[in-house]
C-alpha cells in the first residue's frame, strides 16, 4: 500500500520561506563580513609597511632597498614550499587511493582519521620534532646527496653540520601540508562515478588500470586544487619553520643542504619581530603583505580550479 505524504499547510510554507530568507541574509551577512575583514587586514598591512619604501641599506641587512629583500625572503619561500609539494604529492595520491579505493573499510576510517588528526597538531610540535628528530637522522641524507649529486645545484654543499636546512624545514612543511591535501584528494577520488569504474573492471581492466582510465582522470582538477591549497598552506607557515631553518641572514642561494640557507618570509618575520625598531616593524610588515598577496593568489587559484575545472582529463 503507497502512503501519500500530505501537502505542507500554507503556515508551514509560510514558516519555511522565512527560515530560509533568514538563512539567506544571515549567510550574505557573515560573507560580507570575511571579505571586509580580509580588505582591512590588506589595508593595514599596505598602511603600515609603506614607510618601509624610505629605509636605509643599514636596517635591509645589507640591501639595496625593500624590495630586494623582499624579493629574496619570496625566493625562499618559494623554494621551500615547492620542495614540500613535491614531497606531499605522491604520499598524499598513494593515500588517497588506499583509503577510497584500497583499504577495506573498517581499516580505511581510521588511516583517514589519523591523517586527519595531523592537522591538529601545533606547528610548535612539528617544529620541535624536525629540530631534535628529523634533522640528525636526515644529515647522512644530506651528506649522501651533496657526494653523490652535487652536480645539481640544488645539493652543491658543503653538507650542514646540523641538518638546519630548508630541505629539512621542506619535509617538515610537507608533513603539515599532507592533512589537507590527503583529505581533498580521498574525497575527489571517492567521488568518480561508479558508472565509470564498473565500466572499466567490466572490460577486463585491473584495479590500477581502472584507476588509470576513470579515476584520475575525473579527479585531475581536485588534484591540482589540492596541490595549490596545501602550497598555500605550506607558503605562511611560521614557527615550523623559525624553530627548524638555521638563520644565516637574507641570501638567494639554490642549494638546500648547507648551512647557508635562503629564508623564508613567514621565519623572517618570526625571527626579527621581537626586537625590531619602528623602521624594522615596517620592513616586516611590509614582507608581510607580500606573503599576504602570494598566499590569496594561490589560493584564489586554487579554488577557482576546483569550481571550474578547468583542468580536462
Amino acid at each position: 500500500m503507497t502512503v501519500i505524504p500530505e501537502e505542507p499547510t500554507t503556515d508551514e510554507v509560510a514558516a519555511r520561506r522565512v527560515g530560509d530568507a533568514i538563512f539567506s541574509k544571515a549567510a550574505l551577512v557573515a560573507s560580507l563580513l570575511v571579505i571586509a575583514f580580509l580588505a582591512g587586514v590588506a589595508v593595514f598591512l599596505v598602511i603600515k609597511g609603506l614607510p618601509a619604501l624610505d629605509a636605509e641599506p643599514d636596517n635591509l641587512q645589507g640591501r639595496a632597498n625593500v624590495f630586494s629583500l623582499v624579493g629574496a625572503l619570496l625566493f625562499g619561500t618559494i623554494l621551500s614550499a615547492v620542495m614540500a609539494m613535491i614531497i606531499v604529492t605522491p604520499l598524499a595520491v598513494g593515500l588517497g587511493l588506499v583509503i577510497s579505493h584500497y583499504a577495506p573499510r573498517r581499516l580505511a576510517k581510521p588511516v583517514g582519521f589519523l591523517v586527519d588528526l595531523l592537522a591538529a597538531v601545533p606547528s610548535v610540535v612539528f617544529g620541535l620534532w624536525g629540530l631534535i628528530v628529523l634533522a640528525p637522522y636526515l644529515k647522512p641524507v644530506h651528506e649522501w646527496l651533496v657526494d653523490y649529486l652535487g652536480w645539481i645545484p640544488l645539493f652543491d654543499g658543503p653538507a650542514s653540520a646540523t641538518a638546519r636546512t630548508l630541505l629539512t624545514a621542506s619535509v617538515v612543511l610537507a608533513l603539515m601540508a599532507l592533512p589537507i591535501v590527503t583529505a581533498i584528494m580521498r574525497e575527489v577520488f571517492a567521488q568518480t562515478p561508479r558508472a565509470h569504474e564498473e565500466a572499466a573492471l567490466a572490460l577486463g581492466a585491473t584495479r590500477w588500470e581502472m584507476i588509470q582510465m576513470a579515476v584520475l582522470p575525473y579527479a585531475r582538477s581536485g588534484m591540482v586544487a589540492a596541490l595549490l591549497l596545501g602550497l598555500g598552506r605550506a607558503l605562511g607557515e611560521t614557527m615550523a619553520v623559525a624553530m627548524v631553518l638555521s638563520a644565516t641572514g637574507v641570501i638567494i642561494s639554490w642549494d638546500v643542504v648547507s648551512s647557508q640557507n635562503s629564508n623564508t618570509i613567514a621565519a623572517f618575520i618570526a625571527q626579527g619581530y621581537k626586537e625590531a625598531s619602528p623602521i624594522k616593524v615596517a620592513i616586516l610588515i611590509f614582507a608581510g603583505l607580500a606573503l599576504f598577496l602570494l598566499t590569496f593568489l594561490v589560493n584564489f587559484l586554487g579554488r577557482w580550479i576546483a569550481a571550474r575545472g578547468v583542468v580536462k582529463a
